[in-house]
């Protein structure tokens, strides 16, 4: 048996075993519109990893959501995976649910976080006090996943309002090569998953949510002037989905959960070592 299927075996075992924990707690019946923002406190950054969220604006001239798409279930079930699947120690409260937190991009805490994700970025605004900070953050060696937008419009989008933090000028986006350091962390990743929302996925038995406009899913990136990828985004797939709903249907969770976790934490492994 390779070595590729060695862990995917494992990672399924694995996330079967401890599916009734993420099956209870999504159970509790909580939505993410009514879910109350989580907020740093004083002993939320104890060392230990913390799932970072940024709450932003969403313009009215993009293709997306808002901040909140996937909000809390994926940022509890990948940390709590990425404690199963890996010897890291996550931060957690007195009740033992993972210390994820939604921060602004201007809130001091971000420099608390060495990992940032944002969602449905295709609608994003980012203020110019927003990108001085975020720029900074960056530079001084934090990590920003944006996953979660589909087709031309949206990346442009994106790319636009993105290049008020990293100009373009000075830093240019690319496309991972497959030998990338991050399809290596612990999983063996020949190819980014092409994962679409469950509701989408259920309705149309597809994986593209704008048809041949976002066929393909890239991970693109940013690198610093050391070579060090300090910022991530996930084209044309949903990988925040994949996580958010790991036990709502049997075959999503074996199509699209066991890869998404796979490739979610080589991305932290990455995110946290470099």
């Amino acid at each position: 048996m390779g070595r590729n299927r060695l862990l995917r075996v494992a990672l399924v075992a694995l996330l079967v075993a401890a599916g009734a924990v993420a099956a209870d707690a999504q159970r509790r019946g909580r939505g993410r519109f009514f879910e109350p923002i989580r907020s740093p406190g004083p002993n939320t950054f104890d060392g230990a990893f913390n799932f970072c969220r940024i709450m932003f604006s969403a313009g009215y001239d993009g293709d997306g959501g808002n901040w909140s798409v996937d909000y809390p279930r994926a940022d509890v079930n990948l940390s709590i995976r990425y404690s199963e699947l890996t010897k890291a120690k996550i931060s957690a409260d007195e009740t033992g649910e993972p210390n994820h937190v939604v921060i602004s991009l201007t809130d001091p805490a971000l420099f608390e976080c060495p990992f940032v994700m944002m969602t449905e970025v295709g609608s994003a605004y980012i203020s110019p006090q927003e990108a001085a900070k975020l720029r900074e953050y960056l530079v001084k060696g934090g990590f920003l996943w944006a996953d979660d937008f589909w087709g031309s419009y949206a990346w442009d989008h994106w790319v636009s309002e993105f290049n008020k933090v990293l100009p373009s000028s000075e830093f240019k986006i690319f496309e991972l090569p497959k030998d990338h350091p991050l399809f290596r962390q612990q999983f063996m990743i020949d190819k980014v998953p092409q994962i679409a929302s469950i509701n989408f996925w259920a309705g149309t038995g597809s994986t593209s949510e704008r048809g041949a406009d976002s066929a393909v899913p890239h991970a693109m990136g940013i690198a610093d002037k050391h070579g060090r990828l300090m910022v991530l985004m996930t084209h044309n797939t949903d990988l925040g989905d994949s996580w958010e709903r790991e036990a709502d249907d049997p075959t999503y969770f074996y199509n699209f959960s066991v890869p998404g976790y796979a490739f979610g934490v080589n991305v932290l492994l990455y995110a946290m070592s470099h």
